[in-house]
């Protein structure tokens, strides 16, 4: 061999790379990573190059040194002695850490391409300052891995510094290489002391040999200081080796005790769970897949199932007897899930032998091997019972509180401040336009709900609250998606956490919309009360005046100035009222009084007053002042002196007229009700022509009566027929039973051969209406009425005993009530005119003397019982005959309205129901007012939406022409029909002169209402 070729032989890179390193996959825990580098390997691979630089058992400690994480060949990490000892020392549980999980991924690798060059290998792992380079091939595939504890080795440190001595001595370099050679080798020959006829030659050839070493020695003094480093890097890692070693051994001694601990802990928690199983309430099992048989049933199965566990080991099936018929079809699928090999988890009721039903919470899964086998069935069963009622009692309490809140529109609400988080309950919706069940919006959407205007009261309320610690409340109008506007009121808690901020505010927000318009309401009629010709006064207990409104002024003379705080007694009355005691005593008794009073004026003049007084209270509920309101019924007071003093002809004019507005009214529904009927019901039918035809029939004889009334009051007398008076209580009853409350109950007894009577049907009918009106009316809660009818034959002694009543064959019908009876001082009154119980406003005392009248004028007569509390009872006697007569009817057709809305204002309930009926089932919007000063304030209120008004011109408090008055003043162009029950052509001039632009006359039918709509609506002249 030449010299050049044995004088340095350091190894190439191939023969420093370990080509079966400890490699492990990314899935195996990172425990049997530990034990894979602690195993104690011997070394397999052949080192030949190396024997003579590094030593014995490098590669044995570098295999344990690290680990490679491999999968199919790839490199994916390392994972290092020094990364184990810091991992354990964190506390990571490493039989439960897979080695994906702490592996180091960022690596430095070489091509094997480049991996000959030892240079290379180690420039790289002093750049990166690594300790492990691995070896891949072209296609990144794993080949191997080299280490700088290696590469020191390579480096023999004393054969480094022994070339650089020889070529610092030339005179002595062949003796030096040589021995260096022979240090190196081992097999260089011995004794070269002097020059030989060959040296010249060596010399020669040793020249190149010299220039190699002179550039290695270049390139390690250049290293030098970075392979001293290295030295003290390889001392320091065979330290960490030691280290690792000690912690190696360490730890099998503690995978010992761990061993033993893990089996103690093992049999403890056996015991434990065997005591906790046999003790627990919930049933829990365990079955053998393939049998499936019970491996283990506890006791709790015997206080669920109220069966033994033996029955269940015997019929493994059996527990499936217990489940609810209703249920058993959810839980045969559920079983099937099961068997599959899936968690299931369900909810049903079982059956237990003492009949009582109990509901179950079913959980099952499987448990599987390593391979995922199915090794048995589980599962855990708990009784729910309780907690199902609580649920369900929970459920009604929410629904009870859901209609409580809607009943009361209201809804809460809850902002969490921290997270901005916002709830409110399902109805609040409803409150903001929207459907329920909206979900809250958040802080920022909310606001758009609110009213423009209002955002900014909103706002500063809400700081208020959060800044200053005070009551959130506030009103505020929203608007809903269809634009209408309607007011809320907010009201909420503020809470605070631990650290005393604000953590939530709490409330609720009612909808105020009624009161709202209730006080707006208040606002008009208070300033309409200065419109009103009453004169309205408010007085203290000590009778102080403290309110004198404009009527006040005009009526008494005195300005409101002149007469607030004066003595009311001392400037009204001329002398001490001995009726003012009385009154006042009433009025704090019972809170009202009404009587009449005679008043003077500043002027000195006597006025008699309609005085009306209501106790008003305080906020705490105690009485502060009385509200007076006095009419001037001077004038009034005197035309009835005049009329008291009228010839009886006058008389019957006056009644009639009265009789003849009553009756337009009574119908006017029943017209507009009849012909409306016609649309509604199926024409196909018996009983529509049957009812059709008497409410039909009933309204033109009502139209009949009204000129029948008007030509008795000029002297002409109406047309007599023959009537069957079971056919006359028929339609009668036909008409009360559709307008009567359903806590009337009506008792007809009519027999088959009743005899007839000859009379005015109209009249007659007239008699029963209102006769059984008063039965109503004195039946407020609801009672019953007798209709009974029979065959009387009066004798000459009977007819002694009753000055009206001559012998012969009679009809006597009986109406008969259980309400509230009548004493006696009304009972002798009864059939005076005029004379009323009723309130003002709602009867005319009318109706009895119309009844009294019209039965003697058919040569009948009548008798009456009353028992207060137990009802009271008319016998009418009516002359019989023989016979009974026809009826017809005709067809309606009227124009659809386009959703106007239209203000109907009457002071008759029954018209402003059946105006409502009619125009609402025509496609119009309806308002009604039952007086003037109540049109005039929802026509204020409603001003730009109202497009026509249905005004009736006789009403008490203030007449039709005074509010078309007061309207024409609020909006000229405001379309007006005016209703009288009177002539249409007599005492309208100051109507017509109103600019009103129609009159409709009562009685009305519903066509003749709606193309009277129809007309001024359209007609744009």
């Amino acid at each position: 061999m030449r010299l050049q070729d044995q004088l340095i032989n350091l190894p190439t890179l191939d023969y420093l790379i370990n080509f079966s390193p400890l490699m492990i996959s990314p899935d195996s825990y990172l425990v049997d990573a530990i034990i894979l580098m602690s195993q104690k390997l011997t070394q397999n691979q052949s080192l030949t190059g190396l024997n003579r630089y590094l030593q014995p058992d490098i590669w044995t400690q570098q295999e344990n040194s690290c680990i490679l994480v491999v999968e199919c060949g790839y490199l994916l990490g390392i994972i290092t002695t020094k990364d184990v000892v810091n991992i354990i020392a964190s506390g990571v549980d490493i039989t439960k850490t897979k080695v994906s999980e702490v592996m180091v991924t960022a690596l430095i690798t070489l091509k094997e391409s480049y991996a000959t060059d030892i240079f290379t290998a180690w420039s790289l792992l002093r750049h990166y300052q690594i300790s492990y380079l691995p070896i891949v091939d072209t296609q990144g595939q794993l080949k191997g891995i080299t280490t700088a504890s290696v590469l020191i080795q390579a480096f023999n440190r004393d054969t480094i510094l022994g070339i650089k001595t020889a070529l610092q001595q030339p005179q002595n370099n062949y003796r030096q290489i040589s021995c260096v050679s022979c240090s190196t080798h081992h097999h260089h020959p011995q004794g070269i002391k002097y020059k030989s006829p060959t040296f010249t030659p060596i010399q020669q050839e040793f020249q190149p040999t010299r220039k190699k070493l002179q550039m290695v020695e270049e390139k390690l003094h250049h290293t030098q200081n970075e392979l001293e480093k290295l030295v003290a890097e390889n001392k320091r890692l065979q330290q960490e080796i030691s280290e690792y070693q000690k912690a190696e051994a360490a730890w099998q001694n503690h995978d010992r005790l761990d061993s033993e601990r893990k089996d103690a802990a093992f049999q403890a928690s056996e015991a434990k769970f065997q005591h906790f199983a046999e003790n627990i309430q919930a049933f829990i099992w365990c079955q053998d897949p393939q049998t499936r048989q019970f491996l283990y049933i506890n006791p709790a199965y015997e206080k669920i199932w109220g069966r033994s566990r033996q029955s269940l080991q015997e019929q493994p099936l059996s527990w499936m007897d217990a489940v609810h018929p209703d249920d058993r079809d959810r839980v045969d699928q559920v079983v099937t899930q099961h068997l599959a090999g899936e968690a299931t988890e369900i909810e049903y009721r079982i059956l237990r032998p003492d009949g009582l039903m109990r509901w179950v919470w079913d959980r099952t899964f499987a448990m599987r091997d390593q391979q995922g086998n199915i090794c048995y069935y589980a599962g855990i069963v708990e009784d729910i019972t309780e907690r199902k009622h609580t649920e369900e009692s929970l459920r009604e309490s929410e629904a009870r509180l859901s209609l409580a809140l809607e009943a009361a529109h209201m809804g809460i609400w809850e902002w969490k401040i921290p997270t901005n988080e916002t709830l409110w309950s399902a109805n609040m919706g409803s409150l903001y336009g929207l459907h329920n069940g909206t979900l809250c919006p958040t802080t920022t959407d909310f606001l758009e709900l609110v009213h423009t205007e209002d955002r900014q009261t909103f706002t500063q309320a809400v700081t208020a609250t959060l800044q200053q610690g005070v009551k959130f409340i506030v009103e505020y109008r929203t608007v809903w998606p269809d634009g209408s506007i309607h007011w809320l009121n907010s009201t909420g808690q503020l809470y605070y956490d631990e650290n005393n901020q604000p953590s939530r505010l709490t409330g609720t927000t009612t909808d105020i919309g009624k009161r709202k318009q209730a006080e707006q309401q208040i606002q008009e009629q208070a300033a309409l009360l200065d419109i009103v010709t009453n004169a309205i006064v408010v007085r203290d207990l000590q009778n102080q005046i403290l309110f004198w409104n404009q009527g006040a002024e005009r009526m008494y003379g005195w300005q409101a100035q002149e007469a607030i705080n004066q003595n009311a007694d001392e400037l009204l009355f001329q002398q001490p009222s001995g009726t003012i005691p009385i009154a006042i005593e009433q009025v704090l008794n019972t809170g009202t009084w009404q009587g009449e009073l005679h008043k003077v004026t500043k002027s000195g003049k006597e006025i008699i007053v309609e005085s009306r007084w209501t106790l008003m209270h305080d906020s705490a509920g105690q009485p502060k002042s009385i509200l007076i309101v006095d009419t001037d019924i001077t004038q009034r007071k005197q035309l009835e002196e005049q009329f008291f003093r009228t010839q009886r002809l006058e008389s019957l004019g006056n009644l009639a007229g009265g009789i003849a507005h009553d009756l337009n009214n009574i119908l006017t529904p029943i017209l507009a009700a009849s012909q409306l009927l016609k649309l509604k019901f199926n024409p196909d039918t018996e009983r529509y022509y049957q009812l059709m035809t008497i409410i039909e029939n009933n309204a033109k004889r009502g139209a009949d009566l009204v000129k029948q009334v008007l030509s008795f009051a000029r002297g002409f007398k109406g047309d007599r027929t023959i009537i069957s008076i079971k056919h006359l209580v028929s339609e009668m009853l036909l008409i009360v039973k559709q307008t009567f409350p359903k806590s009337i109950e009506f008792a007809i007894t009519i027999p088959e051969n009743l005899s007839a009577v000859s009379g005015d049907i109209t009249q007659l009918h007239q008699v029963l209406m209102n006769l059984v009106v008063n039965a109503r009316d004195a039946m407020p809660d609801g009672g019953k009425i007798e209709i009974s009818a029979e065959n009387r034959l009066i004798d000459q002694a009977y007819a002694q005993m009753n000055l009206d009543a001559q012998a012969g064959n009679y009809i006597e019908l009986t109406i008969a009530d259980n309400g509230m009876g009548m004493p006696p001082e009304v009972l002798n009154r009864m059939f005076e005119p005029f004379f009323t119980t009723k309130e003002i406003g709602i009867g005319t005392g009318l109706g009895l003397s119309t009844v009294l009248g019209i039965i003697k004028s058919h040569g009948g007569f009548l008798n009456v019982s009353s028992k207060v509390g137990k009802g009271t009872k008319f016998q009418l006697f009516l002359p019989a005959v023989e016979g009974c007569q026809g009826t017809r009817s005709e067809n309606l057709a009227a124009p659809l309205g386009a959703g106007e809305l239209i203000l109907v204002v009457d002071d008759e309930a029954k018209i402003l129901e059946i105006a409502t009926i009619v125009l609402e089932n025509y496609n119009y919007q309806i308002l009604t007012a039952s007086n003037g000063i109540e049109a005039i304030a929802l026509y204020a209120q409603h001003k730009h939406q109202i497009k026509a008004v249905l005004m009736d011109m006789i009403m008490p408090e203030m007449d039709g022409l005074t509010a078309i008055l007061t309207l024409k003043k609020m909006n000229p162009q405001v379309k007006i029909i005016a209703c009288s029950g009177f002539n249409p052509h007599e005492g309208l001039s100051e109507v017509v002169n109103a600019n009103v632009q129609l009159v409709l006359p009562k009685p009305f039918t519903a066509q003749d209402l709606l193309n009277s709509l129809q007309h001024i609506l359209r007609d744009k002249n």
